[in-house]
């Protein structure tokens, strides 16, 4: 479910005080253990946390109803001369319904796959590479998409943390990690529908998000 896709490292560049400063407020965070369960304790209170299907599922009800026909969108597929169209008439048509509805102000919490690199002491912490994940749903697949992905990633562990996190590494394991991101959807394009370029006509959900706080999570 959780798939590492287009992975990037994203390095901390150190300049003049002030210099990307809200950037790096941002990226640099603890490293926390926490289970999944628990999340609701570290975040802003109200956070809607949607990192599994039933509850990704139970936000895309309340904030567009019930699911599209993707075999109707589809149609022939993307060499359907009206394939286009249905779907940006589908994209418009959601636009519009959704207006007003409570939902498109709740704040919410999902998961990237993030992953450590080696640490780096000009840095105090792990550079980390950062993927999108897909969550199938019966919606479709849904793959949440930051307004700007938060760059310059560096978790900071304590020392107990860093040396067995550092073994690890050096002994060609690698480290994974959940980034979660938290914030509230973009107003004026809160949903994007479309199709999925790997299996064809698989519908894929994209909630656009203006983020407002990031989060490394490892499992105990």
């Amino acid at each position: 479910m959780w798939i590492l896709w287009g992975i990037a490292i994203l390095f901390l560049t150190v300049g003049p005080i002030g210099e990307g400063q809200a950037e790096d407020a941002l990226g640099t965070r603890p490293l926390l253990t926490i289970a999944r369960n628990d999340l609701s304790t570290i975040l802003p209170q109200g956070s809607r946390i949607l990192i599994d299907p039933r509850s990704i599922e139970q936000f895309l009800d309340a904030l567009d109803g019930t699911p599209p026909d993707w075999g109707l969108v589809y149609g022939h597929g993307h060499h359907d001369p009206a394939h286009d169209e249905r779907l940006f008439t589908l994209n418009r048509e959601r636009d519009a319904k959704r207006a007003g509805r409570s939902a498109l102000t709740w704040h919410l919490a999902f998961a990237w796959a993030g992953q450590l690199s080696s640490y780096k002491p000009e840095l105090g912490g792990f550079p980390v590479a950062l993927g999108p994940t897909f969550i199938k749903t019966r919606w479709g697949m849904v793959r949440f998409k930051p307004e700007e992905a938060p760059s310059n990633l560096v978790a900071i562990a304590d020392a107990v943390q860093r040396d067995r996190l550092q073994q690890q590494l050096e002994a060609g394991k690698s480290v994974e990690i959940d980034v979660v991101m938290i914030g509230k959807l973009i107003p004026e394009e809160s949903i994007m529908y479309d199709f999925s370029h790997d299996e064809e006509g698989l519908g894929l959900i994209m909630p656009f998000v203006r983020i407002e706080q990031v989060d490394f999570v490892m499992a105990p």
